[in-house]
């Protein structure tokens, strides 16, 4: 058996959000009508908090969150907190699939219309207040810097910054400007979470950058770089780990294995872990594992936070078994493919299907790695 592991990753984590309670919805409503003070609002995030803090710490995930409930997106927090963005989104680059087939536009990110500068801190107030709320370990959550390029070189004014390499010194010095302060806050695990390189597995979404001008794997290297640039001077303390999604709704933007992107991923990136999506077959099999090298983990997310039932122990540990044909056990641990809730309103399981799913997570991370 592996030996427990007391450092993040854990062996059984999830990756942040929560469904939102539906007073919290409504508080929020009321907030931005004009309807509900500043401080009553707090107080009801507080509560709604508390409760999910009370969720996690009973099933006994490794490290607590949230819920990302004072968010309105995973995203969104970035545009809303830094100055330098466009009030409304811009097209979406790419498409979601449902599971019926049915296709639609992603809502696109805001345009870059004038110098970033990150007006307020972006996770750190939300770490701090969850910090006060628990003893067990807690990680905060940031999006990486290739969000904000997701319909690449449009995403800027070049007015403003001339080229692509300017634009990601930009972000990158946010992202290292928040970092130190959740570090001085007393953060030692933080989660990122990156879209593009993931989308980017896709022969589609590949052909479809190309046909606007652009270059798939030139891209890849470029949003690698980022994250390492970003993190290049966090405390020697800190876990930083990637979740790599393809989007939380249906089948999302891309299908594919992470073979197209691995062996960059997992030995350039210079993080301590990986979330992966492997809850359906549009993630492909566990071969790029073999790339993982020692000293990371991979934290699989088998467990959907899209379809409700609630996965077989069984079948969860023969699945982390197929993968250790490729990576080590003890390199590997479990999770949900996504967050519960991406964005505010999009929650769809209750609470006490959110904690069985947690509790299974437990339960199978216990039997294979001990409690």
């Amino acid at each position: 058996m592996a030996n427990v592991r007391t450092n993040p990753p854990f062996r059984a984590e999830h990756v942040g959000s929560l469904p939102r309670p539906e007073r919290l919805l409504q508080a929020r409503d009321a907030f931005r009508a004009g309807k509900l003070a500043q401080a009553e609002l707090t107080h009801i995030e507080d509560e709604c908090i508390r409760e999910a803090v009370a969720l996690q710490e009973r099933v006994g995930i490794g490290a607590i969150t949230d819920g990302e409930f004072r968010k309105t997106g995973w995203r969104e927090f970035l545009f809303e907190k830094c100055d330098g963005f466009a009030k409304e989104p811009g097209e979406g680059a790419f498409e979601f699939t449902t599971f019926e087939g049915t296709k639609w536009a992603a809502q696109g990110e805001p345009k870059c219309v004038a110098p970033l500068k990150r007006r307020a801190p972006l996770s750190a107030d939300d770490f701090s207040a969850l910090k006060a709320m628990t003893s067990r370990p807690i990680k905060a959550n940031l999006p990486t810097p290739s969000i904000a390029h997701f319909r690449g070189d449009v995403s800027f004014d070049h007015n403003v910054y001339r080229d692509r390499q300017a634009y990601f010194a930009a972000l990158a010095a946010i992202m290292r400007e928040e970092i130190a302060d959740l570090a001085r806050r007393g953060c030692t695990y933080l989660q990122m979470d990156e879209v593009p390189i993931a989308v980017l597995c896709d022969p589609k979404n590949q052909q479809r950058v190309r046909a606007r001008g652009d270059n798939p794997d030139g891209l890849i290297d470029t949003y690698i770089d980022a994250i390492n640039d970003s993190i290049k001077e966090r405390p020697q303390g800190m876990t930083v780990a990637v979740h790599m999604c393809r989007g939380n709704l249906g089948h999302g933007m891309a299908d594919g294995g992470y073979e197209p992107v691995a062996d960059r991923l997992f030995n350039l990136l210079r993080v301590d872990g990986f979330f992966l999506e492997y809850d359906t077959p549009r993630a492909g099999d566990f071969a790029p594992l073999r790339f993982l090298p020692k000293g990371k983990t991979a934290v699989l997310g088998l467990v959907s936070t899209k379809l409700p039932e609630v996965e077989p122990a069984d079948v969860l540990k023969r699945r982390i078994a197929d993968a250790a044909k490729h990576a080590p056990l003890d390199q590997l641990a479990l999770s949900p493919q996504c967050g519960f809730s991406s964005v505010a309103r999009a929650g769809r399981f209750a609470p006490d299907l959110v904690e069985r799913k947690l509790a299974r997570i437990v339960e199978v991370a216990d039997d294979l790695w001990g409690g």
